[in-house]
């Protein structure tokens, strides 16, 4: 836990001084961008850590739902695209966790914190994919709340992480588009095909609503994150803008939103019902959902995948101008 002088802020770290803040506060208020090799305060680096390596962790594990379908894809070009969209969210983990390693912590560091479950990632991809229209219905609502949180930390002040979303946003976007054609297409299908993408919906609306964070006043993050620039809104801004968008467009698509307490108010937003974070919380625990079963996998990766880390370290290691056998 980081510790803090006496009569100092909680923000302001053992060592730091208000007169190192405010100076790097004005730096941020200026719209500058802070690199690694800045000063930057204790906390502001912690945070940084905890959110890009969970970012990276989540990208990762969330090849999993999908990745189960490449085999069992309808159609070869539907196969392809899928693979294709696994194979970015691959690299977009290795995006971030080069921008998290910029900030002095090790890649074996971070995944050594996911096998063991002291890092989080977003507990929306330890829900299962029962039908392939679940594939579709993620590629639009989990991609699209998505982007919704990442356009705006590509604006964020710390620039390995900003940098990186700018290009993680132009896939995600992709990826977005791709998931919105597969359910306008089964919606606007056969009976069977339209149930199907009911079905998924009704399956994946609320945890898209809950992935884009608790409400503003449950979130204990939220107030240091805006302080510094590295969330320019609020989870529940964020929220409101993703349910704007993706409610008249599930309507003209034909679908029902399950919430039977959404409703449009007089300046034009839809309004949500209740939340029920009964279940968001179960499964980030791992009371619920896929969690024990998405660790175990990528723990067997790593595993599995130990030869090829132990070969590139003697290949790197090896006297130079040694030929390779």
């Amino acid at each position: 836990m980081t510790q803090t002088q006496p009569n100092l802020p909680k923000h302001i770290s053992a060592g730091e001084t208000p007169e190192q803040h405010a100076a790097f506060e004005a730096r941020i208020a200026a719209g500058e961008k802070i690199e690694p090799g800045d000063w930057m305060p204790a906390e502001y680096r912690r945070q940084l850590i905890r959110m890009i390596s969970q970012h990276a962790h989540s990208e990762v594990v969330g090849m999993l739902p999908e990745g189960e379908w490449i085999s069992k894809a309808p159609t070869l070009k539907r196969k392809t695209i899928l693979m294709a969209k696994v194979q970015d969210e691959a690299g977009h983990g290795q995006y971030l966790y080069h921008a998290a390693e910029t900030l002095g912590i090790t890649r074996e560091e971070m995944i050594e914190a996911l096998l063991t479950r002291k890092a989080k990632y977003s507990s929306i991809f330890n829900y299962p994919t029962t039908t392939w229209a679940d594939v579709g219905m993620v590629g639009w609502l989990v991609d699209g709340a998505a982007i919704k949180n990442q356009t705006m930390l590509a604006g964020c002040s710390y620039g390995p992480y900003s940098r990186a979303m700018v290009r993680i946003c132009s896939e995600e976007t992709f990826h977005h588009k791709q998931g919105k054609e597969m359910i306008v297409l089964y919606a606007q299908g056969t009976p069977e095909q339209k149930q199907m993408a009911q079905d998924a919906l009704n399956r994946w609306w609320w945890p898209a609503v809950q992935m884009l964070g608790p409400h503003d006043s449950d979130s204990p993050n939220t107030g240091e994150l805006s302080r510094w620039g590295i969330k320019l809104k609020t989870n529940d801004e964020v929220r409101q803008e993703f349910i704007n968008e993706h409610v008249p467009e599930l309507m003209e698509a034909g679908l029902t939103v399950p919430d039977p307490d959404m409703h449009q108010d007089e300046a034009g937003n839809w309004i949500h019902g209740p939340i029920d974070w009964t279940e968001f919380w179960a499964v980030i625990k791992g009371e619920r959902g896929l969690g024990k079963q998405r660790i175990a996998t990528r723990q067997a990766a790593q595993d599995e995948g130990a030869w090829v880390r132990d070969a590139l370290e003697a290949y790197m290691a090896r006297p130079k101008g040694e030929a390779a056998d």
